[in-house]
C-alpha cells in the first residue's frame, strides 16, 4: 500500500508446479514473499498434469528431531548443557543471535514506546525472547533487482492454476463475499484477486515473528524511522487485544495476513468481520482479512460496479500524445478517436478513462478508470494493478487478453534506465531527473524522441530506443 505497505517494486520471480498458484517468490508486492505458511484445509489446483490435492496446515519440523522412528522411547536425562548448547545452535540455524548494542537499543526503545502510550507489560510480552534476525537483515540488503517483464509476471500472477483457486475460493465464501461487497461497496472480485496475489489465497502469509522483523529493521535496517513506526503500531495492536505477540506473524518485511496489511494499515483499516470481538487478519479464516481489504479499498474511493479498465483495440493512425494516465477523456471522447473494445464492441461509459500501453504499441492497450488508480493504493506498481484487475476478471469467467505481447522485447536494468534517461536529457527531451523509474516523464520524453526519428510515438522505453540513442 502507498505509504504503508513497504513499497521495494524492484524484485519478482516466477514459480512452477504448485507455486504457479502462489504469489512469486519475489514480486512487486513491498517485499519477497514469505515462506509458506498454514491454512485451513482446501483444494487447490496445480498446473502439474493430473495433480488436485489438500493443503494442510504444515507442522514446523524441529530443528532437533531426530530421523528414525517416530514410536517414544527413554532417551534418559539429558548430559549437563545439552540444552542450552541446542538451543544456541538452533538460534544461529535461524539467523537469531543475542546482541548486546540490540539489547542496549531495545532499552531505548522501550523509553519512546511508553512515552506514546505502550504499556510496560505489553513491551515486555512483546520482546520476550526477541533476538537480532540476521536473516531478516540479509533479506532487506539483498533485494532483487526488478528485471521481469509484464508479460512474464501476468503469466504467472493470472494462471491458470491461481484462476481456478481463485474460482475455487470464491465459491467456498460466495455468501460472505456477497456480505462484504454489500457493507462496504467493494466488488468482491478484486477483493479476492487481491488474496491470490497477496498470500495465494492464505497459502503463504509468512512466519515471521513481526515483532521481532520491525524491532530488527528498526534497528539496522536501511528505513529505520519507518520501521520503528510499524513497531509502535504493532505493539498498538498487540495492547488492543485482537492477537498474541508470538501469533503476530507475517513476511520478513512487517506484511501480515491475507491480504498482507503492514500495522499501520492494519490499525487504520482492519476489520472485525465476524463479530467476535477481535479484528483477526491472521487466522485461517479469512473472513476479517478480506473485510479489512475492502474497507481499505473503499476508503480510497473504490466504485462499486466500475471495472478497473477495459481491453481495446486502436484505430491506425491513433494519436498516441493522448496515451498516458496524465489524460482522461469521455467515453464519448474516445469512441470519436475510434477507440474500440478488443472484441470490436463500443467501449463503455464508467466516467473519464484514459488510454495505458504497458508495452508500446506493440502490446495490449487497456482503458483505464479511476478504480485503476484505488487499486494502486494498494501498491503502485503498473504491472500490480493490472495483475489484480485481470485476475480479478478470469476469476468472474472473463477472457485472457485477446492482443499478443512483444515477448521478443527485454526489460531494461536499473543502470540501462538510468542510462536512458541521461542520454534523452542530454539529447534535448529532459526526463526532469535521472531516477531509474520509467515514469510519466521519462514515458513523454521518450515519446518527444520517438517523434523526432519518425518512430511510432508510443512512449515505450524499449531496448530498441536506448540502441537509437547511443548511435545518435
Amino acid at each position: 500500500m502507498r505509504g504503508t505497505f513497504f513499497i521495494s517494486t524492484l524484485i519478482l520471480a516466477l514459480w512452477t508446479g504448485l507455486a504457479a498458484a502462489a504469489p512469486p517468490r519475489t514480486s512487486l508486492v513491498p517485499m519477497p514473499r514469505p515462506d509458506a505458511g498454514a491454512v485451513q484445509p482446501v483444494t487447490l489446483v496445480s498446473s502439474a498434469p493430473a495433480r488436485a490435492e489438500t493443503e494442510t496446515r504444515a507442522q514446523p519440523t524441529s530443528l532437533l528431531a531426530v530421523a528414525s522412528s517416530m514410536r517414544p522411547s527413554h532417551r534418559g536425562a539429558p548430559p549437563e548443557g545439552f540444552v542450552a548448547r541446542t538451543e544456541r545452535m538452533a538460534a544461529d540455524r535461524m539467523g537469531r543471535v543475542e546482541d548486546p548494542e540490540f539489547r542496549r537499543w531495545i532499552d531505548g526503545f522501550f523509553s519512546r514506546a511508553r512515552a506514546q502510550g505502550i504499556t510496560t507489560g505489553t513491551l515486555e510480552a512483546a520482546f520476550t525472547g526477541v533476538q537480532l534476525n540476521t536473516r531478516v537483515l540479509e533479506r532487506d540488503a539483498n533485494q532483487s533487482e526488478f528485471t521481469r517483464a509484464l508479460w512474464d509476471y501476468l503469466d504467472s500472477a493470472v494462471s491458470t492454476a491461481r484462476v481456478e483457486n481463485g474460482r475455487a475460493a470464491y465459491r467456498r465464501y460466495e455468501d460472505e463475499l456477497a456480505e462484504i461487497e454489500a457493507r462496504y461497496d467493494v466488488d468482491a472480485r478484486v477483493i479476492v484477486a487481491i488474496w491470490g496475489l497477496e498470500s495465494a489465497y492464505g497459502a503463504l502469509r509468512g512466519s515471521d515473528d513481526i515483532i521481532e522483523a520491525m524491532a530488527t529493521l528498526a534497528y539496522e535496517g536501511r528505513r529505520q524511522d519507518f520501521f520503528e513506526a510499524q513497531l509502535i503500531a504493532a505493539l498498538r495492536i498487540l495492547q488492543s487485544g485482537d492477537v498474541r505477540p508470538r501469533d503476530m506473524q507475517g513476511s520478513w518485511a512487517g506484511a501480515m495476513g491475507h491480504t498482507q496489511f503492514m500495522p499501520t494499515s492494519y490499525l487504520e483499516h482492519a476489520q472485525d468481520f465476524d463479530g467476535d470481538g477481535r479484528r483477526n487478519i491472521w487466522s485461517d479464516d479469512p473472513l476479517d482479512a478480506l473485510a479489512s481489504t475492502a474497507a481499505y479499498l473503499a476508503h480510497f474511493g473504490w466504485e462499486r460496479g466500475q471495472p478497473w479498465g477495459v481491453e481495446v483495440r486502436l484505430p491506425d493512425g491513433f494519436d498516441f500524445g493522448l496515451a498516458g494516465e496524465r489524460t482522461r477523456r469521455s467515453a464519448a471522447f474516445w469512441r470519436t478517436q475510434g477507440v474500440r473494445l478488443a472484441d470490436g464492441g463500443e467501449v463503455p461509459d464508467h466516467g473519464d478513462a484514459s488510454i495505458l500501453l504497458p508495452a508500446g504499441s506493440q502490446g495490449v492497450a487497456l482503458m483505464v478508470f479511476d478504480n485503476f488508480r484505488v487499486i494502486e493504493r494498494y501498491n503502485p506498481a503498473d504491472a500490480y494493478v493490472i495483475a489484480v484487475g485481470h485476475l480479478g476478471d478470469r476469476i468472474m469467467g472473463g477472457p485472457r487478453f485477446r492482443a499478443d505481447w512483444p515477448r521478443e522485447d527485454r526489460v531494461l536494468s536499473s543502470d540501462e534506465r538510468r542510462e536512458l534517461q541521461r542520454r534523452l536529457t542530454a539529447a534535448g527531451f529532459t526526463t526532469y531527473g535521472v531516477d531509474g523509474i520509467i515514469g510519466p516523464n521519462t514515458i513523454e520524453a521518450v515519446r518527444r524522441f520517438q517523434q523526432s526519428i519518425g518512430d511510432v510515438p508510443d512512449g515505450y522505453a524499449s531496448s530498441r530506443v536506448l540502441e537509437r540513442l547511443r548511435n545518435s
